[in-house]
């Protein structure tokens, strides 16, 4: 926030002591300190102390708070508060932030609605982690793109169990068993670990049960996947389809979606898994998937595609157009036989090569999905 050019408060919820403000406040310009409990009266302390720095202002003032998930009811006292902001016509504008995706939406739909705009923030791109830390191609398939996980990657052990226990383990625990009607948190916990086994690849709904000791039922995979997904951990992509219907009913392919999900859990080194050329395939093809599914838009649906076998990576279609993408890794031979089937049986659908012979690999992860629609 200490870039933005409007001036701005920021409050990090989860921390007792924080610098929160920038811009000019009472006649002087830098940050200051505030520290205290964070429950609903300091959250309308602070609000009220923000209100006043908006007034005196002639341009406006931002109010972003991150971590809002640790005050409990706080959807309620933003409601209030924010209410009585429009009534005054008081030009204060809110940013609210979490790393608990599912149990901030459903508060947010519960309290505010037809009061948020919701602006879905993923795991970052490569194109991010190459500008702020320097990472290489080959170092950001297997590290991952989570900030606090690629400043760890000098020690793997380290770096593993951030990955596993601080990220995956909490996420699961906290914002999707403790937050979401989940009767089965085990399953959940294997369906993650089998996610991440079988990363890239199509695999039936009996199966999975199967995998899963029967433990569940379709219903319940299907549910399960959902919340995972949005917990933005594991995607199960369906496969393309003229309806929706009938896409939600084939086989998933399972996308996890960071790349670190796949090599923190598989015992490999950094050296390992760029030596195995199956394995390191497999992480290329997910992480392209991962990628698509994190910079589509709500207009861009993303599949798969198989006609006996021809087969196609990922579809992605926006209303009436369709892109076939096959993935080339450079460390297996593949037809690209399934991009032409596709492109004769739907008219009109283009075909991408990403790797080897088509567009590389680091250009391909540093553009959003959307970008292959608006420049054919």
């Amino acid at each position: 926030m200490q870039d933005c050019p409007i001036q701005h408060t920021y409050l990090s919820l989860d921390e007792w002591e924080t610098e929160v403000s920038f811009g000019r406040e009472r006649g002087r310009y830098g940050p200051h300190i505030v520290a205290g409990p964070r429950d609903r009266r300091w959250l309308t302390e602070q609000w009220a102390r923000v209100r006043d720095s908006a007034d005196r202002s002639r341009d406006g003032w931002i109010l972003a708070l991150d971590e809002i998930q640790v005050i409990p009811g706080w959807s309620r006292t933003v409601k209030g508060l924010w209410d009585a902001d429009r009534r005054d016509g008081r030009a204060l504008h809110v940013v609210i932030l979490g790393s608990a995706p599912l149990p901030i939406q459903r508060q947010l739909k519960e309290s505010l609605a037809g009061r948020f705009e919701a602006i879905r923030v993923t795991q970052w791109s490569f194109g991010e982690t190459r500008e702020a830390f320097h990472q290489t191609l080959e170092e950001y398939l297997f590290y991952g793109g989570y900030p606090g996980a690629i400043t760890l990657s000098k020690g793997e052990d380290r770096w593993r169990d951030f990955v596993l226990k601080t990220l995956v383990r909490t996420s699961i625990g906290r914002d999707v068993v403790s937050m979401t009607n989940v009767r089965k948190p085990a399953l959940l916990q294997r369906l993650f670990r089998l996610g991440v086994a079988y990363a890239g690849q199509i695999l039936s709904y009996s199966k999975v049960v199967g995998h899963l000791a029967q433990r569940g039922n379709v219903a319940t995979v299907q549910k399960y996947l959902d919340l995972l997904e949005g917990a933005g951990l594991i995607a199960g992509l369906p496969a393309f389809s003229a309806t929706r219907q009938q896409g939600r009913r084939s086989s998933p392919k399972l996308i996890p979606l960071d790349p670190a999900f796949v090599t923190a859990d598989c015992g490999y080194s950094f050296e390992q898994a760029l030596a195995d050329r199956t394995f390191w395939g497999r992480i290329v093809e997910s992480a392209i998937g991962a990628h698509l599914v994190n910079t589509a838009t709500s207009r861009t649906s993303v599949s798969y595609w198989r006609r006996g076998s021809a087969e196609v990576d990922f579809v992605l279609k926006r209303g009436p157009e369709s892109i076939a993408i096959e993935v080339k890794s450079g460390r297996q031979r593949r037809s690209t036989r399934g991009l032409a089937t596709f492109c004769e049986k739907y008219s009109g659908a283009r075909g991408l090569v990403v790797g080897t012979g088509g567009i590389p690999l680091d250009q391909f992860l540093t553009l959003p999905a959307e970008y292959w629609f608006d420049n054919p």
